[in-house]
């Protein structure tokens, strides 16, 4: 009798992996932020009738479609199909509708978790701004001259500039436009007695008035 053949069948010949602590650890809190997300599902893409449908990957579509459009912060179907459009359109590279960029810039707009359409639209921008930046990445992984690379480093390199811009504006926009500067304020008066406290004010522009809180 072969070796192979005394070995008893319930035996498992390979040990199974055996997650760290830290890894653990990390798989909670994994799970734990993907509670705290919106729940959505994944858009679908067929051909019908020479045209593209747009669809939920959900067993029932009009719910799965309303899910979407609370994901995205819209209750107007013409803004949801105006948009499914629009990036359709911008993440297509040829003469296929690629579903996989498209749930791909979804995502993109789900995690910015946008509150109404506003936030939606610049969102969705900062999506296709996100594309193009990375397709002018790779492009500078794959330059045969001097002048391509220059052309493509200008590009990358305005595209990252808007992309931070388009982060600010979202900021501004959720914060009202407001901003505070907060400066330590030291004070000694006569005697040698110090106040110390802090100098709130408004952002220029905004015409609020300053604010001064001291403690002694």
């Amino acid at each position: 009798m072969t070796e192979a053949a005394s070995t008893p069948a319930s035996v498992d010949l390979t040990e199974r992996y055996k997650a760290t602590p830290d890894e653990r650890a990390a798989v909670v809190a994994h799970l734990a932020r993907k509670r705290q997300k919106r729940s959505a599902p994944r858009i679908k893409l067929t051909k019908k009738n020479g045209s593209v449908a747009v669809a939920a990957d959900h067993p029932e579509s009009p719910l799965g479609l309303t899910l979407l459009m609370e994901a995205i912060g819209t209750t107007s179907s013409d803004f949801f199909d105006g948009l499914m459009g629009q990036l359709i359109n911008a993440g297509t590279h040829g003469r296929e509708p690629d579903e996989r960029t498209l749930n791909f810039m979804l995502a993109m707009i789900r995690g910015i978790e946008p509150k109404d359409e506003a936030e939606c639209m610049l969102a969705a921008q900062m999506a296709a701004v996100h594309m193009t930046t990375m397709t002018f990445a790779r492009r500078l992984n794959h330059v045969d001259n001097l002048a391509q690379q220059d052309s493509a480093a200008q590009a990358f390199n305005k595209l990252a500039r808007t992309f931070a811009l388009q982060m600010e504006a979202l900021k501004r926009y959720r914060t009202g436009g407001e901003q505070r500067v907060t400066v330590q304020h030291v004070t000694v008066n006569e005697g040698g007695r110090a106040i110390v406290g802090a100098v709130s004010q408004a952002a220029a522009g905004t015409g609020g008035p300053g604010k001064r809180e001291a403690a002694t």
